[in-house]
Parts: structure tokens; C-alpha cells; sequence
């Protein structure tokens, strides 16, 4: 009986548009997916264009230390964690509900 794969994905790993355009690389993984460090010229989202007003079912982009959890509003993104002094490679997009 043939089993079925399942494609896996490692930190490192590229990842691509459907275009085959390399857009980042695997940082980092928890219970929610995986996160992506975005190669320099590519766009992350902004504001407002992936959060909403805060009513039911909304969220908001925010920035969170993959160190010490801290979290802050995207548009203060510091150039390291103002809780725990890691680096800016250690900070990752976080929509917070």
C-alpha cells in the first residue's frame, strides 16, 4: 500500500511566489505556521493594508520578539527588542486579534 508524503518545510528553507520569485526564507516556526525573513525588496504588509478597526472577527499587524514574546505596534518597530535586547532578525510580523 503506498502512503502519501507529506512535503515538509525547514528553517533556512526559500520561500517562493506561485511565479517562482524567491520572496524570503524560513526564520522560524510555532504553533500557529512559520515565519519569514523577506528578502530586502520585497514589501511586508502595512497596516492598513492587513488590519482592520478592531471590531469582531478584525486584527492588528504588530511586530513580537521571537526571544522574550514583547510585542508593539508595527509602526514602532525598534531596531532591537526594547524587553530582552535582541536583535532585529529576532523580531516577526504578528496579527494579534
Amino acid at each position: 500500500m503506498a502512503t502519501e508524503q507529506t512535503p515538509g518545510v525547514d528553517l533556512g528553507d526559500g520561500i517562493y511566489t506561485a511565479e517562482g520569485a524567491r520572496v524570503g526564507t524560513i526564520r522560524g516556526f510555532d504553533d500557529q505556521g512559520f515565519y519569514v525573513s523577506l528578502r530586502d525588496g520585497v514589501a511586508a504588509p502595512t497596516p492598513s493594508e492587513s488590519s482592520t478597526g478592531g471590531g469582531a472577527g478584525e486584527f492588528d499587524l504588530m511586530w513580537r520578539c521571537w526571544q522574550c514574546g514583547e510585542m508593539g505596534q508595527i509602526e514602532d518597530i525598534p531596531d532591537t527588542c526594547p524587553s530582552c535586547g535582541a536583535g532585529a532578525e529576532e523580531l516577526y510580523y504578528w496579527s494579534e486579534d
